[in-house]
Protein backbone atom coordinates (compact mmCIF):
# COMPACT_ATOMS: atom_id res chain seq x y z
CA UNK A 1 0.00 0.00 0.00
CA UNK A 2 1.16 3.62 -0.78
CA UNK A 3 1.86 5.25 2.58
CA UNK A 4 3.05 8.88 1.29
CA UNK A 5 3.51 10.56 -2.13
CA UNK A 6 4.38 13.83 -2.60
CA UNK A 7 6.20 16.04 -4.99
CA UNK A 8 9.30 18.24 -3.52
CA UNK A 9 10.09 21.41 -5.71
CA UNK A 10 12.95 23.78 -4.11
CA UNK A 11 12.97 21.56 -0.88
CA UNK A 12 9.20 22.05 -0.03
CA UNK A 13 6.40 19.78 -0.71
CA UNK A 14 4.09 20.93 -3.03
CA UNK A 15 1.16 18.57 -2.41
CA UNK A 16 0.31 15.07 -3.15
CA UNK A 17 -0.65 13.48 -6.51
CA UNK A 18 -3.43 12.67 -7.84
CA UNK A 19 -2.44 10.89 -10.99
CA UNK A 20 1.24 9.17 -10.94
CA UNK A 21 1.65 9.68 -14.60
CA UNK A 22 0.77 13.75 -14.43
CA UNK A 23 2.59 14.14 -10.97
CA UNK A 24 5.69 12.48 -12.78
CA UNK A 25 6.00 14.44 -15.90
CA UNK A 26 5.08 17.70 -13.22
CA UNK A 27 8.42 16.67 -11.34
CA UNK A 28 10.43 16.50 -14.62
CA UNK A 29 9.43 19.27 -16.19
CA UNK A 30 11.12 21.51 -13.48
CA UNK A 31 15.25 20.97 -12.90
CA UNK A 32 14.45 21.66 -9.24
CA UNK A 33 11.62 18.83 -8.32
CA UNK A 34 11.40 15.46 -7.95
CA UNK A 35 8.53 12.94 -6.70
CA UNK A 36 8.99 10.70 -3.82
CA UNK A 37 6.60 7.13 -3.34
CA UNK A 38 6.91 5.33 -0.03
CA UNK A 39 5.10 1.87 -0.13
CA UNK A 40 4.94 -0.54 2.53
CA UNK A 41 5.03 -4.43 1.30
CA UNK A 42 3.00 -3.70 -1.47
CA UNK A 43 1.31 -6.47 -3.84
CA UNK A 44 2.36 -7.62 -6.66
CA UNK A 45 -0.57 -5.55 -8.21
CA UNK A 46 -0.45 -2.62 -6.47
CA UNK A 47 3.42 -2.16 -7.54
CA UNK A 48 2.62 -2.89 -10.76
CA UNK A 49 1.18 0.39 -11.69
CA UNK A 50 4.22 2.01 -10.05
CA UNK A 51 6.81 -0.23 -11.89
CA UNK A 52 5.22 0.83 -14.96
CA UNK A 53 4.69 4.61 -14.01
CA UNK A 54 8.60 4.65 -13.56
CA UNK A 55 9.91 2.20 -15.44
CA UNK A 56 11.12 -0.38 -13.10
CA UNK A 57 13.65 -3.35 -14.23
CA UNK A 58 11.71 -6.66 -13.74
CA UNK A 59 14.12 -8.40 -11.60
CA UNK A 60 14.66 -4.91 -9.12
CA UNK A 61 10.30 -5.33 -9.10
CA UNK A 62 10.86 -8.72 -8.15
CA UNK A 63 13.37 -8.27 -5.93
CA UNK A 64 11.11 -5.50 -4.49
CA UNK A 65 8.18 -7.81 -4.17
CA UNK A 66 10.19 -10.93 -2.41
CA UNK A 67 12.07 -9.35 0.04
CA UNK A 68 15.14 -11.33 1.77
CA UNK A 69 17.77 -9.50 -0.15
CA UNK A 70 21.29 -8.68 0.77
CA UNK A 71 22.26 -5.18 1.10
CA UNK A 72 23.11 -4.16 -2.57
CA UNK A 73 23.29 -1.69 -5.40
CA UNK A 74 22.17 -2.59 -8.75
CA UNK A 75 22.66 -0.24 -12.15
CA UNK A 76 19.48 -0.33 -14.48
CA UNK A 77 19.10 1.52 -17.97
CA UNK A 78 16.44 3.38 -16.18
CA UNK A 79 17.25 3.36 -12.43
CA UNK A 80 19.41 2.74 -9.43
CA UNK A 81 18.02 -0.06 -7.10
CA UNK A 82 19.74 0.04 -3.59
CA UNK A 83 18.23 -2.48 -0.59
CA UNK A 84 19.48 -1.87 3.18
CA UNK A 85 18.79 -3.93 6.28
CA UNK A 86 17.27 -1.70 8.96
CA UNK A 87 17.76 -3.12 12.25
CA UNK A 88 16.52 -2.68 15.91
CA UNK A 89 17.57 -4.62 19.06
CA UNK A 90 15.24 -5.66 21.77
CA UNK A 91 17.06 -6.08 25.08
CA UNK A 92 14.59 -7.72 26.94
CA UNK A 93 14.23 -10.15 24.38
CA UNK A 94 17.82 -9.75 23.25
CA UNK A 95 16.85 -10.47 19.98
CA UNK A 96 17.74 -8.75 16.82
CA UNK A 97 14.90 -7.95 14.41
CA UNK A 98 15.78 -6.98 10.77
CA UNK A 99 13.41 -5.21 7.80
CA UNK A 100 13.86 -4.83 4.64
CA UNK A 101 14.29 -1.16 2.73
CA UNK A 102 14.31 -1.00 -0.70
CA UNK A 103 15.11 2.41 -2.44
CA UNK A 104 14.74 3.14 -7.18
CA UNK A 105 16.06 6.35 -7.62
CA UNK A 106 15.83 7.40 -11.27
CA UNK A 107 14.94 10.88 -13.39
CA UNK A 108 13.01 13.56 -11.14
CA UNK A 109 11.62 10.19 -8.78
CA UNK A 110 12.05 7.91 -5.71
CA UNK A 111 10.21 4.63 -5.05
CA UNK A 112 10.81 3.27 -1.23
CA UNK A 113 9.66 0.00 -0.70
CA UNK A 114 9.59 -1.45 2.98
CA UNK A 115 9.04 -4.88 4.64
CA UNK A 116 9.13 -5.38 8.16
CA UNK A 117 8.84 -2.67 11.12
CA UNK A 118 12.41 -1.80 12.21
CA UNK A 119 12.74 1.27 9.26
CA UNK A 120 12.52 4.67 10.34
CA UNK A 121 11.13 5.90 6.94
CA UNK A 122 8.52 7.85 8.60
CA UNK A 123 10.92 9.83 10.45
CA UNK A 124 13.00 10.37 7.27
CA UNK A 125 10.78 12.28 5.42
CA UNK A 126 9.71 14.26 8.64
CA UNK A 127 13.22 15.40 9.19
CA UNK A 128 13.99 15.49 5.66
CA UNK A 129 11.04 18.25 4.89
CA UNK A 130 12.04 19.97 7.97
CA UNK A 131 15.46 20.76 6.37
CA UNK A 132 14.66 22.08 3.15
CA UNK A 133 18.45 22.27 2.07
CA UNK A 134 19.00 18.41 1.55
CA UNK A 135 15.92 17.95 -0.34
CA UNK A 136 17.29 20.75 -2.73
CA UNK A 137 19.29 17.62 -3.66
CA UNK A 138 16.60 16.19 -4.88
CA UNK A 139 16.60 12.25 -5.29
CA UNK A 140 20.32 11.94 -3.81
CA UNK A 141 19.59 13.69 -0.90
CA UNK A 142 16.44 10.96 0.07
CA UNK A 143 18.69 8.38 -0.52
CA UNK A 144 21.81 9.82 1.48
CA UNK A 145 19.36 10.61 4.27
CA UNK A 146 18.07 6.98 4.34
CA UNK A 147 21.72 5.36 4.33
CA UNK A 148 22.54 7.79 7.08
CA UNK A 149 19.55 6.90 9.62
CA UNK A 150 19.66 2.75 8.82
CA UNK A 151 23.60 3.38 9.93
CA UNK A 152 22.92 5.40 12.79
CA UNK A 153 20.25 3.16 13.90
CA UNK A 154 23.01 0.43 13.52
CA UNK A 155 25.50 2.24 16.12
CA UNK A 156 22.79 2.16 18.29
CA UNK A 157 22.54 -1.46 18.39
CA UNK A 158 26.26 -2.10 18.38
CA UNK A 159 25.90 -0.15 21.71
CA UNK A 160 23.16 -2.14 23.24
CA UNK A 161 24.71 -5.62 22.13
CA UNK A 162 28.09 -4.23 24.41
CA UNK A 163 26.12 -3.55 27.03
CA UNK A 164 24.64 -6.72 26.82
CA UNK A 165 27.94 -8.41 26.39
CA UNK A 166 29.51 -7.10 29.04
CA UNK A 167 26.24 -8.31 31.28
CA UNK A 168 26.73 -11.59 29.83
CA UNK A 169 30.40 -12.00 30.67
CA UNK A 170 29.66 -10.90 34.26
CA UNK A 171 27.09 -13.87 34.47
CA UNK A 172 29.71 -16.20 32.84
CA UNK A 173 32.22 -15.73 35.54
CA UNK A 174 29.95 -15.47 38.54
CA UNK A 175 30.32 -18.53 40.44
CA UNK A 176 26.25 -19.19 40.64
CA UNK A 177 25.57 -18.11 37.33
CA UNK A 178 28.63 -19.40 35.66
CA UNK A 179 27.55 -23.08 36.30
CA UNK A 180 24.16 -22.73 35.22
CA UNK A 181 22.83 -24.98 32.86
CA UNK A 182 21.15 -22.61 30.53
CA UNK A 183 24.75 -20.35 30.21
CA UNK A 184 26.22 -22.10 27.20
CA UNK A 185 22.40 -21.71 25.31
CA UNK A 186 22.03 -17.78 26.47
CA UNK A 187 25.63 -17.45 25.02
CA UNK A 188 24.79 -18.95 21.95
CA UNK A 189 21.80 -17.33 21.41
CA UNK A 190 23.16 -14.25 21.86
CA UNK A 191 25.96 -15.07 19.17
CA UNK A 192 23.39 -15.82 16.80
CA UNK A 193 22.05 -12.20 17.26
CA UNK A 194 25.13 -11.11 16.22
CA UNK A 195 25.26 -13.39 13.05
CA UNK A 196 21.82 -11.44 12.39
CA UNK A 197 23.27 -8.50 12.61
CA UNK A 198 26.34 -8.80 10.64
CA UNK A 199 24.26 -10.08 7.54
CA UNK A 200 22.55 -6.65 7.69
CA UNK A 201 25.98 -4.52 7.88
CA UNK A 202 28.35 -6.47 6.56
CA UNK A 203 27.30 -6.51 3.13
CA UNK A 204 26.32 -2.88 2.77
CA UNK A 205 30.00 -2.01 2.29
CA UNK A 206 30.70 -2.15 -0.72
CA UNK A 207 27.56 -0.39 -1.98
CA UNK A 208 28.20 2.46 0.28
CA UNK A 209 31.90 2.66 -1.03
CA UNK A 210 30.29 3.07 -4.91
CA UNK A 211 28.10 5.73 -3.85
CA UNK A 212 31.32 7.50 -1.99
CA UNK A 213 33.53 6.77 -5.04
CA UNK A 214 35.75 4.49 -3.50
CA UNK A 215 34.69 1.09 -5.16
CA UNK A 216 37.57 -0.38 -7.28
CA UNK A 217 34.96 -0.14 -10.44
CA UNK A 218 35.91 3.70 -10.44
CA UNK A 219 32.90 4.07 -12.42
CA UNK A 220 30.42 6.41 -11.70
CA UNK A 221 26.82 5.74 -10.28
CA UNK A 222 24.53 7.12 -12.18
CA UNK A 223 21.33 9.20 -10.62
CA UNK A 224 23.59 10.30 -8.02
CA UNK A 225 25.15 13.65 -7.63
CA UNK A 226 29.09 13.56 -7.61
CA UNK A 227 29.29 16.39 -4.84
CA UNK A 228 27.66 13.99 -2.77
CA UNK A 229 30.61 11.76 -2.43
CA UNK A 230 31.67 13.35 0.67
CA UNK A 231 28.24 12.53 2.31
CA UNK A 232 28.38 8.65 1.27
CA UNK A 233 31.83 8.54 2.66
CA UNK A 234 30.72 9.93 6.07
CA UNK A 235 27.88 6.56 6.13
CA UNK A 236 30.48 4.82 5.21
CA UNK A 237 32.97 5.48 8.53
CA UNK A 238 30.16 5.05 10.84
CA UNK A 239 29.66 1.41 8.96
CA UNK A 240 33.26 0.69 9.29
CA UNK A 241 32.90 1.63 13.00
CA UNK A 242 29.70 -0.40 13.52
CA UNK A 243 31.67 -3.60 11.17
CA UNK A 244 34.68 -3.45 13.31
CA UNK A 245 32.09 -3.29 16.45
CA UNK A 246 30.47 -6.06 14.77
CA UNK A 247 33.58 -8.16 14.13
CA UNK A 248 35.18 -7.75 17.86
CA UNK A 249 31.70 -8.85 19.56
CA UNK A 250 31.74 -11.86 17.54
CA UNK A 251 35.05 -12.83 18.77
CA UNK A 252 34.49 -11.81 22.48
CA UNK A 253 31.33 -13.91 22.38
CA UNK A 254 33.36 -16.73 21.04
CA UNK A 255 35.95 -16.23 23.86
CA UNK A 256 33.07 -16.29 26.52
CA UNK A 257 31.62 -19.52 25.22
CA UNK A 258 35.22 -20.95 25.43
CA UNK A 259 35.68 -19.64 28.71
CA UNK A 260 32.50 -20.84 29.62
CA UNK A 261 33.41 -24.27 28.58
CA UNK A 262 36.76 -24.67 29.74
CA UNK A 263 34.71 -23.80 33.30
CA UNK A 264 32.05 -26.49 32.77
CA UNK A 265 35.16 -28.96 32.08
CA UNK A 266 36.94 -27.82 35.27
CA UNK A 267 34.43 -28.10 37.62
CA UNK A 268 33.12 -31.73 36.20
CA UNK A 269 36.50 -32.91 36.79
CA UNK A 270 36.64 -31.13 40.63
CA UNK A 271 32.92 -33.21 40.97
CA UNK A 272 34.75 -36.65 39.32
CA UNK A 273 37.64 -36.26 42.14
CA UNK A 274 35.06 -35.37 45.35
CA UNK A 275 32.99 -38.24 43.92
CA UNK A 276 36.27 -40.35 43.95
CA UNK A 277 37.64 -39.34 46.80
CA UNK A 278 34.23 -40.39 49.13
CA UNK A 279 34.09 -43.95 46.99
CA UNK A 280 37.51 -44.66 48.37
CA UNK A 281 37.55 -43.28 52.00
CA UNK A 282 33.79 -45.40 51.63
CA UNK A 283 35.68 -48.37 49.98
CA UNK A 284 38.27 -49.11 53.27
CA UNK A 285 34.92 -50.04 55.57
CA UNK A 286 33.25 -51.91 53.30
CA UNK A 287 36.39 -54.13 52.56
CA UNK A 288 36.85 -54.60 56.23
CA UNK A 289 33.26 -55.56 56.73
CA UNK A 290 32.92 -57.94 53.67
CA UNK A 291 35.84 -59.73 55.13
CA UNK A 292 34.19 -60.10 58.15
CA UNK A 293 30.69 -60.68 56.71
CA UNK A 294 32.03 -63.99 55.39
CA UNK A 295 30.77 -66.30 58.27
CA UNK A 296 34.26 -68.15 58.42
CA UNK A 297 33.86 -70.95 60.91
CA UNK A 298 38.25 -70.81 61.84
CA UNK A 299 38.76 -67.01 62.00
CA UNK A 300 41.33 -65.86 64.62
CA UNK A 301 39.52 -62.58 65.57
CA UNK A 302 36.05 -64.07 66.23
CA UNK A 303 36.44 -64.71 69.28
CA UNK A 304 38.69 -62.00 70.53
CA UNK A 305 36.90 -59.32 73.07
CA UNK A 306 38.32 -56.71 71.81
CA UNK A 307 37.65 -57.35 68.06
CA UNK A 308 34.54 -54.99 67.52
CA UNK A 309 36.24 -52.16 69.19
CA UNK A 310 39.87 -52.97 66.96
CA UNK A 311 37.47 -53.18 64.11
CA UNK A 312 35.57 -49.84 64.55
CA UNK A 313 38.93 -47.43 65.23
CA UNK A 314 40.95 -49.07 62.36
CA UNK A 315 38.36 -47.81 60.18
CA UNK A 316 38.36 -44.71 61.65
CA UNK A 317 42.24 -44.31 61.75
CA UNK A 318 41.94 -45.01 57.70
CA UNK A 319 39.27 -42.34 56.93
CA UNK A 320 40.60 -39.68 59.05
CA UNK A 321 43.92 -40.50 57.01
CA UNK A 322 42.12 -40.66 54.17
CA UNK A 323 40.40 -37.60 54.40
CA UNK A 324 43.47 -35.49 55.42
CA UNK A 325 45.23 -36.86 52.30
CA UNK A 326 42.43 -35.70 50.16
CA UNK A 327 42.06 -32.69 51.89
CA UNK A 328 45.53 -31.69 51.44
CA UNK A 329 45.63 -32.41 47.82
CA UNK A 330 42.35 -30.23 46.70
CA UNK A 331 39.74 -33.35 46.59
CA UNK A 332 37.60 -32.80 49.48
Amino acid sequence: MIIDCAIYRDGRRIGGPEDLSDALAEARACTDAFLWIGLYEPTEKEFDLVAEEFGLHPLAVEDALTAHQRPKLEVYDDSLFVVLKPVTYEPRSDTVSTGELMVFLGDAFVVTVRHGDPVPLGSVRRHLEEQPDMLRHGPTGVLYSIADSVVDHYLDVATELQTDLEELETGVFSPVVGGSRHTASRIYTFKRQIVEFRRATVPLAPPLARLAGQSTHGATVPFVQEKSRPFFRDVLDHLTRVNESVEALDRLVSDVLAAHLAQMSVRQNDDMRKISAWAAMAAVPTMIAGIYGMNFEHMPELHWIWSYPTVILVMGGFEVLLYRLFKRRGWM
